[in-house]
């Protein structure tokens, strides 16, 4: 798998975990779901960039995203 993928899915990984945080808050239970989400996401946007840490700077993350769904698209 590609080190773009990693990145993504990382990323998309740590975006799902912010419902599930929000509805633990809310009532009361601990964080379960979203800590897995978060520690999965985290990890793999760590290794993505441990892999190739100058390629994912902040104005190339567009950049990276989209080409990743371009790829997935195909």
């Amino acid at each position: 798998m590609d080190n773009d993928f990693i990145f993504v899915f990382g990323m998309l990984f740590a975006v799902l975990g912010v419902p599930p945080l929000i509805s633990a808050f809310s009532s009361g239970r601990p964080p379960r779901t979203a800590l897995i989400l978060f520690v999965a996401g985290g990890g793999m946007i760590a290794w993505a960039v441990n892999a190739q840490p100058s390629s994912y700077t902040f104005e190339n993350l567009p950049d990276v995203v989209m080409g990743v769904v371009q790829k997935i698209l195909r």
